[in-house]
């Protein structure tokens, strides 16, 4: 169930939230050759399952590391529901690290917390502190502070 946000005062609140996490899905490797093709980022490692089966210290195709980056902004409307912004964009990322490989057939999800809000003349500026988490690793595939602009009503 997502976190309802009303308006800005209910983003300023937010501020130090667990927003919570979205369910479990499986990294599938049509979708790690279709990220290469819409890419042209065809390495080895992400893709040529006989030479990832001879040389790969992982064992199975790596989700690319802008690929598992992307699984933020799709999963991030299942966690926060807004009300009172006309508009919601993504402003960029301060910080991007990728600690662990997000394997074929690795389940991930997102979770998230909203670590400031500043005020951008009209529009209010949020970091939050995304993570692609992997069931049963310690470490995630991703963690990054990923900043939103939101246009209030």
């Amino acid at each position: 169930m997502p976190t309802t946000i009303h308006g800005a005062d209910g983003l300023r609140a937010a501020v130090g939230q667990d927003l919570g996490a979205t369910a479990w899905q499986t990294m599938e490797f049509a979708r790690i050759q279709t990220f290469a093709d819409a890419t042209d980022d065809h390495q080895w490692i992400h893709v040529d399952r006989d030479r990832i089966a001879k040389e790969s210290p992982y064992g199975a195709p790596i989700a690319h590391g802008y690929l598992t980056l992307s699984l933020v902004a799709g999963k991030f409307f299942e966690l926060i529901e807004l009300q009172g912004f006309q508009m919601v964009i993504n402003y960029g990322c301060n910080k991007v690290r990728f600690p662990n490989p997000l394997k074929e057939g690795n389940r991930y999800r997102l979770s998230m917390t909203l670590s400031e809000v500043a005020d951008r003349k009209e529009w209010l500026e949020a970091t939050f502190v995304a993570t692609i988490e992997i069931e049963g690793q310690g470490k995630p595939a991703c963690v990054a502070e990923c900043v939103y602009r939101f246009l209030p009503q």
